[in-house]
């Protein structure tokens, strides 16, 4: 069976509650998880390891109840989410510690880049809360984009729309964050 039809496969026994085919489908795409969980972290100013944010969200997803995954794009926007919910828990658990001490704070437009910037994620958090009440699509472009590390093209294809409309959502989003960060 080729890769792609074994994905498939694996994401409809998921949702048909078939609970060893999601630990399968994990191992599958653990590599591609890890890959996108290093490119998050450096920009996150965290101190989980790719390792540990991909295995965390394996164990998010798992605990999920009736999860049904309808096709390739849907489970990595699935694991984002569950990615963006650890380094957010994270990072309030770190600012409980420190009381609000030194925790840094780093304009929208440096951390949105991809750099080396670290990125204040509860601040970037509570924007895309606001931003998902406003437009849900631009908040999930960004949720892809930021947090699953997909490319424009990829994007696109999760969503299911043109790569013209995800640039410009991406750049839509990010002006709208620029903004509301910015109070």
């Amino acid at each position: 069976m080729e890769p792609e039809a074994e994905i498939t496969a694996l994401l409809r026994e998921v949702s048909e509650g078939h609970a060893p085919a999601l630990e399968q489908l994990y191992e599958r795409v653990y590599a591609e998880l890890r890959i996108r969980a290093e490119a998050i972290l450096p920009r996150a100013s965290h101190t989980l390891q790719p390792t540990a944010l991909v295995h965390e969200s394996y164990l998010r997803v798992a605990q999920s109840s009736g999860l049904a995954l309808e096709d390739r794009g849907h489970f990595f926007a699935v694991s984002a989410r569950a990615m963006r919910q650890i380094l957010v828990d994270h990072a309030r658990a770190k600012q409980r510690l420190k009381r609000g001490g030194d925790a840094k704070r780093m304009p929208l437009e440096d951390s949105l880049r991809i750099d080396d910037a670290p990125i204040d994620l509860l601040e970037l958090d509570d924007a895309l809360d606001a931003l998902a009440r406003e437009d849900e699509r631009l908040a999930r472009v960004v949720e892809l984009r930021f947090f699953a590390g997909l490319s424009v093209e990829e994007t696109a294809d999760v969503m299911g729309l043109g790569t013209a409309t995800v640039k410009r959502d991406w750049r839509v989003a990010r002006m709208w964050l620029l903004d509301a960060l910015k109070d």
